[in-house]
């Protein structure tokens, strides 16, 4: 299959470095019940380095229903910016959303 790729309508996102935010995704306008769920966060300002593991407590991101749940989000970096990505399947296609974080500088 081939993957699709989504990226959020409202732009880029701005987060203080101390909050930590649990983002949900609805994914009805591709497919009901998703499955494969996946989560990569990168550091944009370090490489694209994959900072997953340093961010989130390492657990995937849990669906009910149609509405993607990813596990909370902290430990953000001042004045870097990040790349959230989302990857699922649903309605026979691989999809990944995407959205861009920029910590307050």
């Amino acid at each position: 299959m081939n993957r699709t790729d989504l990226h959020i309508d409202e732009g880029i996102q701005y987060w203080g470095e101390n909050e930590a935010p649990v983002f949900t995704l609805t994914t009805t306008p591709w497919g009901s019940s998703p499955t494969g769920l996946s989560l990569t966060i990168e550091d944009l300002s370090n490489n694209e380095t994959d900072v997953t593991s340093t961010l989130t407590d390492g657990s995937d991101p849990t669906a009910t229903g149609d509405i993607v749940t990813l596990p909370q989000i902290s430990g953000w970096k001042r004045g870097h910016r990040y790349r959230v990505r989302v990857a699922f399947t649903a309605g026979g296609t691989d999809w990944e959303a995407k959205a861009t974080i920029d910590v307050d500088p």
